[in-house]
């Protein structure tokens, strides 16, 4: 969402223009001072109140306050006002590995992690541009490429509902199958140039089989792929297995490990809202750019409408133009 206030100006030194506006308001002051002084010295108030019975009084500055500040904003228009937006890349390749190990069955996130999970990355891939291709591997105690990175969001959001449970946990496994995958897809784009490319590790435990996460992080490092991690539940978390309760907290410190030897972002979610608003962030910094758009007309309106509520008033009440 826009802000009121720019977030830059191109031509930042027309912003000395305010100092005038500045000036006169000072100047309106002065003027009104030594109107209320002339009236105090005129004593004769029932004389007063025969040749001047309507004055304006406390309108009046209302009808100048806005006057003034429709002069401001056209000299903030001037100065060429613009912000940050986001702006949909034209290639990109993002591969998103979802944990489906049974721990992943703990209800201390409703309804559950596992089915949170699929909500969280159905609301993910559809916010992405549609020119960015989306892959998914899921792991437990294999990692298993679902759908190889496409620009197609039907095989992936339906890998994704069907989504189905098992032992143990692979992540560093996770972590080479998304990079296979992501091999894939296209190096470059039609102008040459290369495609960045990601990787988007949601799980809510730790390595117990298969090769360690390190061998994954340096093999991604070698590649140049960062991987953003979210450690997803929360540390009540509990399953059943075979008749027993046990616990399933989160891991935290290793997930932290790989997104910051990768120049990935690490993220903590303890909730479906918590998990969907990681998934947006993560969406706008690797589905958009950020560019700055300049914003004058904006503030050309602002100034048009003040200017237009000044004379309104006036015309209203003092029956003249500011």
């Amino acid at each position: 969402m826009s802000s009121i206030w720019p977030d830059a100006f191109l031509s930042p030194a027309r912003l000395y223009g305010l100092f005038a506006v500045i000036g006169l308001a000072l100047a309106y002051l002065l003027l009104s001072f030594r109107r209320g002084a002339y009236t105090v010295r005129f004593t004769n108030l029932p004389l007063l109140d025969s040749v001047a019975p309507r004055r304006p009084g406390w309108r009046r500055h209302i009808a100048a306050a806005v006057f003034l500040v429709g002069i401001a904003s056209m000299v903030v228009a001037w100065a060429r006002p613009a912000e940050q937006v986001l702006v949909p890349k034209e290639r990109a390749t993002v591969v998103l590995a979802i944990d489906t190990s049974l721990s992943m069955d703990a209800a201390d996130v409703t309804p559950s992690r596992i089915e949170a999970a699929k909500t969280a990355a159905l609301t993910f891939i559809d916010g992405l541009p549609e020119q960015i291709n989306v892959g998914l591997v899921t792991f437990d105690g294999v990692a298993r490429v679902r759908v190889t990175p496409t620009t197609d969001r039907r095989p992936v959001s339906a890998a994704i509902q069907n989504l189905e449970l098992g032992p143990a946990t692979a992540i560093g496994e996770a972590i080479f199958a998304g990079l296979d995958a992501i091999e894939t897809a296209p190096l470059v784009d039609v102008e040459g140039e290369p495609v960045p490319a990601t990787m988007v590790v949601m799980t809510d435990g730790k390595t117990t089989v298969g090769r360690p996460d390190a061998d994954g992080a340096a093999a991604a490092i070698d590649a140049e792929i960062p991987i953003s991690t979210i450690a997803f539940g929360t540390d009540r978390g509990t399953i059943v297995i075979d008749g027993e309760i046990q616990p399933v907290p989160v891991e935290r410190v290793a997930l932290r490990a790989i997104s910051d030897e990768t120049g990935g972002q690490f993220f903590e979610a303890e909730s479906l809202g918590e998990l969907e608003s990681v998934y947006a962030d993560i969406g706008s910094s690797i589905g958009f750019d950020t560019e700055e758009a300049e914003v004058t007309d904006r503030f050309v309106g602002y100034a048009a409408l003040l200017l237009g509520i000044s004379t309104l008033l006036s015309l209203l009440w003092f029956q003249r133009i500011p």
